[in-house]
C-alpha cells in the first residue's frame, strides 16, 4: 500500500492567540500536526504545506505578505517540501496542488489543519472526488464558534459535526495517537 502524502492546510499564526482570527483549540491542533509532521518526516513520507492568503487588504486575515499569513513556526516547511499557496477555501482550486500530488504519485492523503468547517472540510471533499484515498486527523485541526438563524453554535459542536460529516463518507477519521500507533 503506497504511503500517504501528508496535507497540512492553513496552519497559519493569524489563527492562533495574537492573531486575527483565533480559533479555539489552535494550540493544541498544531502539536498534534506537529507530531504528524515529525512522523511523516522520519519516515520519508512527502509532505505538502498549504498556506491561504487573501488578494485583497481588506480581508479579515491572511493578508498577503503579512505576520499572520505566515505559516506557524512549529509545523513550518523544511527546504524540500511543498508549499501551495491558495487564495479560495479549497486547497484544489486554482492551485497547482493536484500537479504536486500527481508528480509524486499520491493516492492517499493525510489531512490535519484548519479551519475544520471550512478549509479541511472543502478541501477533503475535493481530494475525495478526485479519487484519493483519505485519513484526517481531527485533534490535529480545528474550528471556532459559529452562528447561525440566532443560535450559537460552540466550536467543539461545530468541530464535531463537521468531521461526523468528513467520517460518515469522505474519510476515515482518527485521532492523532490512533494514526501515529
Amino acid at each position: 500500500m503506497p504511503t500517504p502524502t501528508l496535507l497540512l492546510i492553513d496552519i497559519q499564526n493569524d489563527y492562533f492567540p495574537g492573531g486575527k482570527w483565533t480559533l479555539d483549540g489552535m494550540e493544541a491542533a498544531a502539536s498534534n500536526a506537529a507530531k504528524l509532521l515529525s512522523a511523516a518526516r522520519r519516515a520519508g513520507t512527502p509532505v505538502i504545506h498549504v498556506r491561504h492568503e487573501f488578494p485583497s487588504e481588506e480581508a479579515p486575515f491572511f493578508i498577503a505578505g503579512s505576520e499572520g499569513a505566515k505559516i506557524y513556526e512549529q509545523v513550518a516547511p523544511a527546504n524540500d517540501e511543498s508549499v501551495v499557496l491558495k487564495h479560495h477555501v479549497n486547497a484544489f482550486r486554482e492551485t497547482n496542488l493536484k500537479d504536486v500530488l500527481d508528480e509524486i504519485g499520491t493516492e492517499r492523503l493525510t489531512i490535519c489543519g484548519a479551519m475544520s468547517h471550512m478549509c479541511v472540510d472543502a478541501g477533503t471533499r475535493a481530494a475525495a472526488d478526485l479519487g484519493y484515498d483519505l485519513t484526517v486527523v481531527h485533534d490535529a485541526c480545528a474550528t471556532r464558534d459559529q452562528e447561525f438563524g440566532g443560535t450559537f453554535v460552540p466550536a467543539a459542536q461545530v468541530h464535531a459535526s463537521f468531521m461526523a460529516a468528513l467520517g460518515f463518507a469522505y474519510a476515515n477519521v482518527v485521532s492523532t495517537n490512533d494514526y501515529l500507533a
